[in-house]
C-alpha cells in the first residue's frame, strides 16, 4: 500500500471560486471557509494514510494549509479530465487522485482503495459518489487516455468513467461511494454525520438561513447511500 501516490486535485479556497453551488444561501466568504475546512480533512487523511508521495494538485496558491511532505503540482489542462490525467501521470507510477468535496475521507479508506489497486488482476480502482460522479479514481500505470471522452461533473460521469476503463480493457475495482458536497443539504449531511471533521466545525459556525432544517421524515444521510 505505500507504493500507491496519493494526489488531491484542488482549487485554492477563495470567496467567489470556492463551493459556488453553495451560494446562496451562503456567502462566497462562507462558501470558501467550507471548501478550506474540507481541503485541511481531506490533506489530514492523506497525512494518515501509507502512501510514497503525497501530492496536492493545485489550481491557485497554497495558504496555510499545506503540510510538510506534501508536493505541489500545478494543475494543467483544458478541463478536469486533462487536469486528472496530467495529475495521475505527476505521481510517476501508482496513484490514487481523490477530489476535495469528500471532507469525510479517512485515511483506512485511503489504505483500503490502496489495497486493492495492488491486488493482482486489478489495473484500477473507482470510487462512486451518490450524484453520479466518482470521489476516486485510481490507476496502477496512469495514462491520460483514461479519461478520453468521459464528461465530467455529470450525473453519469462514474458510468461513463467506468465505460472507458472497460474500453481500455482495464480491469477495475469499485470502492464504496461517499457523498460529495456540492450543495447545502450535502453539506449538513457530511457535517452532522462526521462530527469530528474540521468541516463539521466550520459548519456549526454557520448561521440560518444557510443551515437547513431537519424537518420529519427527512433525514440527513451519511456518506454512504
Amino acid at each position: 500500500m505505500a507504493g500507491v501516490a496519493l494526489v488531491v486535485i484542488a482549487k485554492a479556497p477563495s470567496p467567489g471560486r470556492s463551493k459556488t453551488r453553495l451560494c446562496p444561501p451562503c456567502t462566497p466568504e462562507q462558501a470558501a471557509a467550507l471548501a478550506d475546512a474540507a481541503l485541511r480533512d481531506t490533506i489530514a487523511a492523506m497525512a494518515a494514510a501509507p502512501a510514497r508521495r503525497r501530492i496536492v494538485a493545485l489550481d491557485g496558491s497554497p495558504d496555510g494549509w499545506l503540510r510538510p511532505g506534501f508536493e505541489l503540482h500545478t494543475q494543467r489542462g483544458e478541463g478536469l479530465a486533462e487536469r486528472l490525467g496530467d495529475a495521475l501521470i505527476a505521481a510517476g507510477g501508482p496513484a490514487l487522485v481523490v477530489g476535495m468535496d469528500t471532507p469525510q475521507l479517512s485515511a483506512a479508506l485511503l489504505a483500503e482503495a490502496a489495497r486493492r489497486l495492488t491486488q493482482p488482476g486489478i489495473d484500477a480502482v473507482l470510487g462512486p459518489a451518490i450524484d453520479g460522479g466518482y470521489w476516486t479514481i485510481g490507476l496502477r500505470r496512469p495514462d491520460a487516455a483514461a479519461f478520453t471522452g468521459v464528461p465530467m461533473s455529470r450525473a453519469d460521469t462514474c458510468e461513463a468513467q467506468r465505460r472507458r476503463l472497460e474500453l481500455l480493457g482495464l480491469r477495475t475495482a469499485l470502492l464504496p461511494p461517499l457523498r460529495d458536497v456540492d450543495t447545502i443539504d450535502d453539506a449538513a449531511a457530511v457535517a452532522r454525520s462526521w462530527p469530528e471533521t474540521q468541516f463539521a466545525t466550520a459548519f456549526a459556525r454557520l448561521a440560518p438561513p444557510c443551515v437547513p432544517a431537519q424537518g420529519p421524515g427527512r433525514p440527513f444521510p451519511g456518506g454512504t447511500p
